[in-house]
């Protein structure tokens, strides 16, 4: 309210063609923008097995994200989201993503569960994997139940999801959602990416969500296989990867916007420079990420001791 947010501070600055056009298009179903990139699968490969020969296993998607964060850090404008026609610069750099949830002995079922993971703008590769991969482990385990599938559960009756529903959008568009529900939701959320190649499907151009504030949706597909003109100019078979890319095109200028992804495909064709801190970071108008405090940190650092000595009890039982 008052241009003030848990998850967003009100730009002043902006380009004002680009402040008047969610009056043209007030919501994302309006405005999305779809495009189709294809990434050389040798390449990155390539670098994922030399990765993985020194002990570090990286995968499509976290470099992907990864990307996506160099990105951010230097193009803060990819950062940001609209609500209720106002322009929004987040206070937190997160993505959100799906993952299959581990089977139930004898269960030929398969559950979902949705994880919103935090991001510093100053994250390499190494950081960006290590904060994938603590969350997935501690999301997709049977008996895992984060607060998202508790909310989910929770509203699994007509009578309590419709007036609840309305109530969190209508808190939302004024800027008082509360913080509980901002952070349980995966649709307040910098980036939503779709792993597609993970269960064989192609890449999809899929929507972006009125409802939340999500501003890009990407998605990675099964690997495609063609056949190319070489350097040479002999025919060469290549491997590509797709990407998906489905933007809300209010949030900056078209030019900005054609700069976010060509940088962002830049370091996803040159993942090594992913490896180092960038050496500056951008923020709009003063408005840094607020990151984890000291006593988020202090409280993590003891659930995570709390789980290590249950696993060793259950290890000396067994």
């Amino acid at each position: 309210m008052f241009g003030r947010r848990y998850d967003g501070r009100a730009l002043k600055n902006t380009d004002p063609m680009v402040a008047i056009t969610p009056y043209f298009m007030p919501m994302r179903c309006d405005s999305m923008v779809f495009l189709d990139y294809k990434l050389d699968y040798e390449k990155l490969a390539r670098y994922i097995v030399e990765q993985g020969g020194k002990g570090n296993k990286f995968t499509f998607m976290e470099l992907l994200i990864a990307a996506y964060v160099r990105t951010v850090a230097e193009l803060p404008e990819a950062n940001r989201f609209i609500s209720n026609k106002r322009m929004y610069a987040r206070t937190q750099l997160a993505v959100s993503f799906a993952i299959v949830m581990d089977q139930k002995e004898g269960s030929d079922e398969i559950e979902e569960n949705t994880v919103k993971c935090r991001f510093d703008p100053h994250d390499t590769i190494f950081d960006v994997s290590a904060r994938i991969r603590k969350e997935i482990e501690a999301n997709r385990k049977v008996e895992a139940n984060n607060s998202t599938l508790k909310l989910v559960r929770l509203l699994t009756r007509p009578m309590i999801v419709n007036p609840v529903i309305w109530l969190a959008r209508t808190l939302d568009r004024y800027g008082i959602l509360p913080k509980v529900l901002i952070d349980i939701l995966p649709f307040h959320t910098s980036l939503f990416v779709a792993n597609m190649a993970s269960i064989g499907m192609p890449a999809v151009k899929h929507h972006i969500y009125n409802f939340g504030t999500t501003s890009l949706f990407m998605s990675i597909g099964a690997v495609e296989r063609t056949v190319a003109m070489g350097d040479h100019g002999q025919v060469v078979r290549k491997r590509f990867l797709p990407i998906g890319i489905c933007a809300d095109e209010r949030i900056c200028a078209g030019a900005v916007f054609a700069k976010v992804v060509d940088r962002m495909m830049g370091y996803l064709r040159n993942p090594e420079l992913l490896e180092t801190p960038p050496e500056t970071v951008r923020f709009e108008e003063g408005h840094s990420y607020s990151l984890p405090t000291a006593k988020m940190i202090k409280a993590e650092q003891k659930k995570q001791k709390k789980e290590q000595k249950k696993q060793k009890n259950q290890n000396i039982a067994a």
